[in-house]
């Protein structure tokens, strides 16, 4: 098989040749430093990994395009300002004017990643002037086309759906402090309700329009703060599960199948992420790197059969900190885990930044020893 129809039988819940094995996103960061500036194509057939890569491109998301200012209109114009343009610790500060007020948001980053330092949302009204005056992306489809076609049969690749964070409750996280985005729930719910109402009609305009016929294998949706160890399951089901099932059922509509991300804990909403209509489920978190996933084969006995499985691989302690042959441990244990019926891609569980190119060989030639 080629790597694109392993990774495809994978989707679809077969068993292809053997276990595929790819990354989730291969930091610019590890390829400049470790890779020899290659691009994350180059580096997937150098290290002999299955490729998915993620193109979405930059449509205002803040950790997209974070120097020149986030998307633009006669309405909402975003003017970034650079506080320190260092290389490891850039520093930019956003003003976005509207006719009706200004907001504001401020990024950081070290070189390797960027976070928020000043959230946009400051006041509950502030919701307003984004659902009035936000604009929403728009795909280049001849870009996609091309890099579909680029990609070839070499691995997939992957899309989002438009915002800072591809669920309308993850984009909600990036848009006000985490916890206090939690506390809003227990004391403010009709207010959060109606955030992310704003943010999924945006989202699904943005199926609609961008996503229908573009050439993409998977849509990325879902994040992080939608993980059990960040929303309990109960406030998960009230907030996340209704917005994420809408989305998903919207990508369905046009093509497109679905990865929900949790890179965090899901043990405690396996069943919710099997009732929200995703296709795939990712990373499969370990504890060690945030996850509450101990046992592999636990997720494979809820989700075996219905959908699939991405991730698994500990990026950090395993892939970055482990010996080679800790790596081939590791994927053979996943293998017997999560992939004994098919429907499961190797992975690694998020980002990562320092881990060594032998381990990374290791990990894709120890997928090859896990045949079907």
């Amino acid at each position: 098989m080629t790597p694109k129809e392993r990774l495809l039988t994978a989707l679809n819940l077969g068993k292809p040749d053997r276990l595929p094995a790819t990354l989730h996103q291969w930091q610019d960061y590890h390829l400049k430093t470790y890779m020899g500036g290659m691009d994350a194509l180059e580096a997937f057939r150098a290290v002999g990994l299955d490729a998915a890569i993620q193109d979405f491109q930059a449509m205002g998301q803040y950790y997209a395009d974070p120097v020149t200012g986030g998307l633009s209109t006669p309405e909402w114009r975003d003017t970034a300002t650079i506080l320190d343009d260092s290389p490891t610790h850039p520093v930019v500060r956003h003003t976005i004017e509207t006719p009706e007020g200004t907001l504001t948001y401020q990024t950081e980053g070290d070189g390797k990643t960027i976070w928020v330092t000043e959230y946009l949302i400051k006041h509950h009204e502030d919701i307003r002037l984004i659902e009035k005056y936000m604009p929403v992306g728009r795909l280049n489809k001849e870009r996609i086309r091309r890099e579909y076609d680029r990609v070839g049969d070499d691995g997939i690749l992957r899309g989002a759906v438009w915002g800072d964070q591809a669920g309308c409750w993850q984009h909600a996280c990036t848009m006000k402090d985490t916890a206090e985005m939690v506390l809003e729930c227990l004391d403010n719910p009709d207010w959060v309700h109606e955030l992310l109402r704003i943010l999924l009609e945006k989202k699904l305009r943005f199926i609609e329009e961008s996503l229908a016929g573009a050439k993409y294998d998977l849509i990325e949706t879902g994040g992080g703060a939608s993980s059990d160890t960040v929303i309990g399951p109960a406030l998960h089901r009230e907030f996340c599960l209704p917005c994420d099932r809408k989305i998903h059922e919207a990508l369905r509509a046009v093509g497109h199948k679905s990865t929900y991300h949790t890179c965090g804990g899901m043990m405690n909403i396996l069943d919710q992420i099997l009732e929200n209509g995703c296709d795939a489920s990712e990373t499969l978190s370990p504890p060690g790197v945030g996850g509450n996933i101990e046992d592999p084969a636990a997720v494979r006995r809820v989700f075996g059969g219905k959908i699939a499985m991405i991730g698994g691989m500990d990026q950090y302690n395993v892939l970055t900190a482990g010996t080679p042959e800790e790596v081939r441990c590791e994927v053979h244990r996943l293998f017997e885990g999560f992939g004994p019926d098919g429907g499961y891609i190797c992975c690694a569980s998020d980002h990562f930044f320092d881990a060594p190119v032998e381990n990374l060989r290791a990990m894709a030639e120890a997928a090859r020893e896990c045949t079907y």
